[in-house]
């Protein structure tokens, strides 16, 4: 917790905006699945819960992981499995 802290500290994600582009309406047909990850959306970083930016990823397990800042991709990468229950694309 202490590092989120440090985060918070730093203004490293302090910056709250709205999700660009999100549609809980949105429907995908089978023709429009070239991935798994395009049948559910991340919308917030599973660090600081805030809204992504789609700039800002890393692939894990084959899947794209977005963030909000550099700062949480960083975080994220010392303990993946840690944010796992809080990101759609890894549930069932």
């Amino acid at each position: 917790m202490s590092a989120v802290a440090v985060l918070i500290a730093a203004g490293g994600c302090a910056k709250k905006e709205e999700p660009v582009g999100s549609s809980s309406a949105e429907q995908t047909t089978t023709s429009d699945l070239s991935t798994a990850e395009e049948s559910v959306e991340q919308t917030t970083c599973p660090v600081m819960e805030g809204p992504v930016n789609k700039d800002i990823f890393v692939e894990y397990k084959g899947k794209k992981v977005y963030f909000c800042c550099p700062s949480c991709k960083d975080e994220f990468q010392k303990n993946p499995e840690a944010y796992l229950p809080k990101l759609p694309q890894f549930q069932k």
